[in-house]
């Protein structure tokens, strides 16, 4: 299958020589060539009900985070909305240093701090002519707001636990349903990646670069600052990184956010970590997010999804809310009933390994 270039993007960068199929996702299908001689990324949405609304996304968030400066991005070369091909910079890849979470959340708070140049309900910068207005969701091209966990998930969340022999009491449960609340506030705008996984990291020569931005959205930036604790929900490549590298990466966000915004970061990093336990589609890929309670299934099944079992991504994730939770009034009896089902799960299911702490 050769790359679906059109018409128009083929006299503007040249003809496609040397096309080579890359790995990725079914969802996409992507190619590495060169046009007009310069080296280029190729990627094709493959159809599929909502191809359209990711297509929309990536190439909303590739305008927005171009405002970065160094940038954070591949730069958008070319795109053909009906085909839903875009056509990118090509960046190098090398692999990533020992301690990459550190630049690693570096750059995502600058991602996320372009975020703060989108106007309410526009979720883009200036868009070139040759992306055209079917390139952007929505009546004003506005990224979507993130949508959190919901009460179903609190719900499911509780027949876990009870599948465990521990009773969710109706204190921990009113918690759990503020908790859900409270991450619906859609006052805070950032730029959110929606899959911040790595490999979705390219290390070229001029630094780090994000890829792959079908899921992105307007919300509160701390919801992806968490995935480095809860390890990385959204990602084949479930990591947990020694504490105190983890500390040093937090800490170097916070610094760049401030450099990037003149703001001190928002939102809680234990609200964050909480309401992605209690997202149980977070125990499988995106593929297979349909609605199914995994919940329910964990109990029954244990699968691989990576690096990394079901349940030993939950008892990672139990580990990390019970812990945070302790010192967190709002989420007290919620914490302790996470602490309780991990205690349930090693009893239970002994022998489970803690997450791997270096990426493949």
């Amino acid at each position: 299958m050769q790359p679906p270039v059109g018409v128009e993007s083929l006299a503007r960068l040249g003809p496609v020589r040397g096309a080579e199929p890359l790995e990725s996702s079914p969802r996409s299908h992507v190619w590495r060539a060169e046009m007009g001689g310069v080296p280029v990324v190729i990627k094709q949405l493959a159809e599929d009900p909502d191809a359209d609304d990711r297509y929309a996304r990536e190439v909303a968030a590739l305008e927005l985070a171009a405002t970065a400066d160094p940038p954070v991005v591949p730069r958008l070369l070319g795109a053909d909305p009906e085909a839903r091909v875009l056509i990118l910079e090509e960046v190098g890849h090398h692999p990533p240093p020992a301690d990459w979470i550190v630049g690693y959340a570096t750059s995502l708070a600058r991602l996320r701090a372009t975020g703060t140049n989108a106007l309410p309900g526009q979720g883009h910068g200036a868009l070139p002519p040759w992306a055209g207005p079917s390139a952007l969701p929505g009546e004003r091209g506005g990224l979507p707001p993130w949508a959190g966990p919901g009460l179903r998930d609190v719900v499911a969340f509780a027949r876990l636990a009870e599948g465990l022999g521990v009773t969710l009491n109706e204190r921990a449960r009113a918690e759990a349903e503020v908790l859900v609340e409270r991450l619906a506030d859609g006052s805070r705008r950032a730029l959110l990646h929606g899959d911040p996984c790595p490999g979705n990291d390219m290390y070229g020569p001029d630094g780090l670069r994000f890829i792959d931005f079908e899921q992105a959205s307007i919300g509160d930036g701390i919801v992806e600052l968490a995935c480095l604790r809860v390890g990385f929900p959204t990602c084949w490549c479930s990591t947990a990184p020694e504490p105190g590298l983890l500390h040093v990466a937090e800490e170097a966000h916070r610094g760049a956010w401030r450099a990037a915004t003149g703001t001190d970061v928002t939102g809680d990093l234990t609200d964050a970590c909480a309401g992605w336990l209690l997202r149980g589609n977070g125990l499988v890929q995106r593929a297979e997010r349909d609605g199914t309670d995994r919940f329910a299934r964990v109990l029954e099944r244990d699968w691989t999804w990576g690096v990394a079992t079901a349940r030993q991504r939950l008892a990672h994730r139990l580990d990390v809310v019970a812990t945070m939770a302790a010192e967190h009034t709002p989420l007290a009896a919620f914490g302790e009933l996470t602490r309780a089902m991990r205690t349930a799960i090693d009893t239970r299911w002994p022998g489970l390994v803690p997450l791997p702490t270096h990426r493949p």
